[in-house]
């Protein structure tokens, strides 16, 4: 066995830490998660245990634990960490959730999501286990506006046909996920995140009457970027045309999302392209093809764009 097959093995293999009291386990909330306070009024001895693996910028983590309280505060998200959603599924145990003026009570087999760019509470108050996976924000395909409406809610109250499903897919990880290949790993991140993408959209369609008008219409633009990505010709005016509205209009829309047109295009583009880059199913295809696939043309721009992206070029994504 070579040294690179053998560093492939130790990457896969799950972190597992311990904690005897709350002052080592506050090192291990640092170390695998954004920057929280953590704080208990357990009268008993305190210990905690987690399980996490990563794969492709999804981090899954285990965490078995006694009663205690966590708090992203403003002083917390000034330290780092914006930009991620935590989805939670509590195993057993209980758990409050507190964000964005909404509180749910967490019984065992509920999903829920909180964002780390905003201060939340999360407070267990008996000894529990929870799965939570973490996620750039920017791997969802939804403008951030519209999942601002999910967080601190039951998901699995909120769509009972899907949740389920999500449920039982995220319940297998890390253990699971942890002796798997490199690339099978990524293929089933991307399947965790299609899986959450495709039910928060399911739970924002469920009432649409109780929704902002321009954010129903933004939704069926997005939708409609997405399914025409590989068209080399999509363009703001084809975009507008197609809803009949102005272009102007549709700028705006895309400023009340904190975006841009050209950019929410350009992202969509390379995620989409990182996926396939990433999918052992297409590893015979050329990078070139795939970037023509989703609409680059240009493989030098391509390269470029993706590099500044994700830190690595195309090539050396599919090496790693």
């Amino acid at each position: 066995m070579n040294t690179a097959m053998t560093q492939s093995e130790a990457l896969a293999n799950a972190q597992r830490t311990r904690a005897d009291d709350l002052g080592a386990f506050r090192q291990m909330v640092a170390s695998s998660f954004v920057p929280l306070r953590v704080s208990t009024e357990y009268a008993g001895r305190f210990s905690a245990r987690m399980v996490s693996a990563d794969a492709d910028d999804v981090v899954f983590t285990e965490v078995v634990a006694r009663p205690h309280l966590v708090e992203r505060t403003p002083e917390t998200i000034a330290d780092g960490g914006s930009g991620y959603y935590k989805v939670s599924l509590l195993l057993s145990g209980s758990s409050i959730l507190v964000q964005d003026g909404r509180e749910v009570v967490m019984r065992p087999g509920d999903l829920s999501v909180y964002d780390t760019s905003r201060p939340y509470s999360l407070l267990f108050g008996e000894e529990f286990r929870n799965l939570i996976m973490m996620f750039p924000k920017d791997r969802v395909d939804l403008p951030i506006p519209f999942t601002e409406q999910l967080t601190a809610v039951s998901l699995g109250r909120e769509h009972s046909g899907l949740a389920p499903v999500v449920t039982a897919f995220l319940s297998q990880f890390p253990a699971q996920l942890a002796n798997l290949d490199g690339r099978v790993r990524a293929k089933l991140a991307h399947t965790s995140l299609d899986l959450m993408g495709t039910l928060f959209s399911s739970i924002l369609d469920a009432d649409p009457a109780q929704r902002d008008p321009h954010q129903l219409l933004l939704q069926k633009i997005t939708a409609y970027i997405e399914s025409h990505l590989g068209d080399t010709a999509l363009s703001p005016s084809i975009i507008a045309a197609a809803h009949y509205i102005s272009t102007r209009h549709l700028h705006s829309l895309f400023r009340e999302a904190d975006t841009t047109v050209s950019t929410w295009i350009r992202e969509r583009r390379l995620e989409r392209c990182r996926a396939d880059l990433l999918d052992p199913v297409l590893q015979d295809r050329t990078v070139s093809t795939i970037a023509a696939r989703w609409g680059f043309t240009d493989a030098a721009h391509f390269s470029r764009v993706f590099k500044a992206a994700f830190n690595a070029s195309p090539s050396e994504l599919r090496r790693a």
